[in-house]
């Protein structure tokens, strides 16, 4: 299944990227600081879609 938050995220993060390079915009404007965030919600959602793969793995059949 997609996983559409993640893909948002990084849509986001890539037009805002766009627009950082073609209007050379400094680290502290709200785009960046956007970016910034987005970056960290995208860790945060990758430190918690393992140990979601973890409990699922556990509670499916045994194998033998």
């Amino acid at each position: 299944m997609a996983d559409l938050y993640r893909k948002t995220l990084e849509s986001e993060r890539r037009k805002l990227w766009g627009e950082c390079r073609l209007k050379g915009l400094k680290p502290d404007t709200p785009q960046r600081l956007r970016i910034a965030e987005i970056d960290r919600l995208l860790a945060e959602h990758q430190a918690k879609k393992p140990a979601k793969k973890a409990a699922a793995s556990s509670d499916g059949k045994a194998g033998g």
